[in-house]
C-alpha cells in the first residue's frame, strides 16, 4: 500500500492554508500609517508652499481664491453700554479648494486627513475689523482643527472668544434696540486674489436657549461690506445681530422707584401747614433720594452729547419733587401773610368799633323813620354776588395757604398723568417707527 499520497495531500493542505493566512494578514492596511505617508507626500519638502495661495476658479491661477465662511454663536456674555462693547464666543469655521492637497482616499476609507497645526498649509488672511480684544481657546488642547478632503477642499475651524465694539444710539434707552456687528475682512489680499463668501444655506448658526441678562436677540443678518481704500478694494464679510432691551428691569428698577417718590412728595400738601419740620423733611429727602436715583442712572451710561428718554424721565420726576418742595415755601409765605392780614383787620375792627360808637350818639338825635329807611336802602345796595360752584368750593377754605395745598392736591397729580401719557405714547410710537 502507497502511504506517500495521503502525506504530500497534507502538505498541499497546509501549505494553501499558509498562503491563505498570509493574504489575509497583507489584506489588513494600517489607515494611520497610510494618513502619515500621504501628508508627507502632500506636504512634504519641495511639493507644498504654504506662501502661495490657491488657484483660482476652475484651477486657472487668474481668478481670485473663494473662501466660503459660516459660524456657530456659542454664547454672548454681556453688552456693555458703557463702553459700547460685547463679548460673544463662537467656532469660526473658512472652507476652500487647494488642488495641490488632492490624494486617493483608498477607495473611501480616508474620508479626510486631519491636522492641527495652520501654518502647514495656505490660510486665509482673515481679521475681525471692530475687535476690540480677543483669544484662542486652549484647554485642554487647541481648540482647532483643519480637514483636508480627497478633492482638495480645506476645513478650518476654530474657537475664539471676542470682544467686539458696538456704536450704539441711546436716545431711546431703555426702549432701545440696539444692532451690533460682527465683521471679517482680508487683510493683505485685495478682491483680485481673495474673495470671502457666506456659505450657502445657514450661515449663521445660533445655540439654542441663549440667555442675555437685559438683551433679546430678536434676529440676524448676514450682508457683505468690501472696502474700498488706496490699496485696492478688501473682501468683506458682516453679521448684523438686532438686540432688543428688556423693559421689565428698567421698570422695577428706575420707573416705579421714581414714581414711588414723586407720589411721597406729594404728601406733603396733606400736612398742616403749620407742621413745618415734618414738611421740610418730607421735601428734602425726597429731592435728595431723587437726585441719587438720576446720579446713580448716569453712572452707568457713557457721556453723550444727546438727551435719552431716561433722562427726560428722571429730569421731569426731579422737577415734580423739587416743585413740591418750593409748594411748601409758597405756603408758608402765604401763612405768614394771612396772619399779617388777619392782624391788620383785627386792628381795623377795633378801631371801627371806637367810631361807631362815637357815631351812635349822634344818630340818637335824629328821626327814626328816615334811619330805618337809609338802613334798609343800604342792605338792598350791599347783597352779596351771586357765586359759582368753584368760588363756593373755595370759600371752604378762608385762608390762601390752605387754598394752595387743595389746589396742589389736584394740580400736581393730574400734571403727571398727563406728562405720563405724552411720555409712553411719544416713545413707545416713535421706537415702533425705527423699527418699520
Amino acid at each position: 500500500m502507497d502511504t506517500s499520497r495521503p502525506s504530500c495531500s497534507l502538505l498541499i493542505l497546509l501549505a494553501l492554508y499558509i498562503l491563505q493566512l498570509a493574504g489575509c494578514m497583507n489584506a489588513k492596511i494600517n489607515f494611520r500609517e497610510k494618513e502619515k505617508q500621504i501628508l508627507d507626500q502632500i506636504l512634504g519638502p519641495g511639493r507644498y508652499d504654504a506662501r502661495i495661495r490657491p488657484s483660482g476658479i476652475n484651477g486657472t491661477g487668474d481668478g481670485p481664491t473663494l473662501v466660503r465662511v459660516n459660524l456657530y454663536l456659542r454664547s454672548i456674555s454681556k453688552i456693555d453700554d458703557y463702553k459700547m462693547e460685547y463679548s460673544v464666543q463662537l467656532t469660526f469655521r473658512e472652507q476652500w479648494l487647494d488642488e495641490r492637497l488632492k490624494f486617493n482616499n483608498l477607495g473611501g476609507r480616508l474620508k479626510y486627513l486631519t491636522l492641527t497645526e495652520a501654518n502647514r498649509v495656505w490660510m486665509p488672511d482673515l481679521f475681525f475689523s471692530n475687535e476690540k480684544e480677543g483669544h484662542f481657546h486652549n484647554i485642554i488642547m487647541p481648540n482647532v482643527y483643519i480637514r483636508i478632503f480627497p478633492n482638495g477642499n480645506v476645513l478650518y475651524s476654530i474657537r475664539i472668544s471676542l470682544t467686539l465694539s458696538c456704536p450704539m444710539n441711546l436716545k431711546l434707552y431703555p426702549l432701545d434696540k440696539q444692532t451690533c456687528s460682527l465683521r471679517m475682512a482680508s487683510y493683505g489680499w485685495t478682491t483680485d486674489d481673495l474673495v470671502f463668501l457666506w456659505k450657502e444655506g445657514d450661515p449663521v448658526q445660533v445655540v439654542k436657549n441663549l440667555h442675555l441678562p437685559r438683551f433679546t436677540l430678536e434676529k440676524f443678518l448676514t450682508d457683505y461690506c468690501n472696502s474700498k481704500t488706496n490699496t485696492g478694494e478688501y473682501s468683506c464679510l458682516k453679521v448684523d445681530l438686532l438686540f432688543k432691551r428688556e423693559f421689565s428691569y428698567y421698570l422695577i428698577q428706575i420707573y416705579i422707584p421714581c414714581c414711588m417718590l414723586v407720589i411721597v412728595s406729594w404728601v406733603s400738601f396733606w400736612l398742616d401747614q403749620g407742621a413745618v419740620p415734618a414738611r421740610v423733611s418730607l421735601g428734602v429727602t425726597t429731592l435728595l433720594t431723587m437726585a441719587t436715583q438720576s446720579s446713580g442712572i448716569n453712572a452707568s451710561l457713557p457721556p453723550v452729547s444727546y438727551t435719552k428718554a431716561i433722562d427726560v424721565w428722571t429730569g421731569v420726576c426731579l422737577t415734580f419733587v423739587f416743585g413740591a418742595l418750593l409748594e411748601f415755601a409758597l405756603v408758608n409765605y402765604a401763612s405768614r401773610s394771612d396772619m399779617h392780614r388777619e392782624n391788620m383787620k383785627k386792628s381795623r375792627r377795633e378801631m371801627e368799633a371806637a367810631a361807631n360808637m362815637d357815631a351812635a350818639s349822634d344818630l340818637l338825635d335824629t328821626d327814626s323813620n328816615t334811619t330805618f329807611a337809609m338802613m334798609r336802602q343800604c342792605e338792598i345796595h350791599m347783597k352779596p354776588p351771586e357765586k359759582n360752584c368753584c368760588r363756593m368750593w373755595m370759600s371752604k377754605f378762608p385762608t390762601r395757604s390752605k387754598r394752595i395745598d387743595v389746589i396742589s392736591r389736584i394740580t400736581f397729580p393730574l400734571v403727571f398723568a398727563l406728562f405720563n401719557l405724552a411720555y409712553w405714547s411719544t416713545y413707545l410710537f416713535r421706537d415702533e417707527d425705527e423699527e418699520k
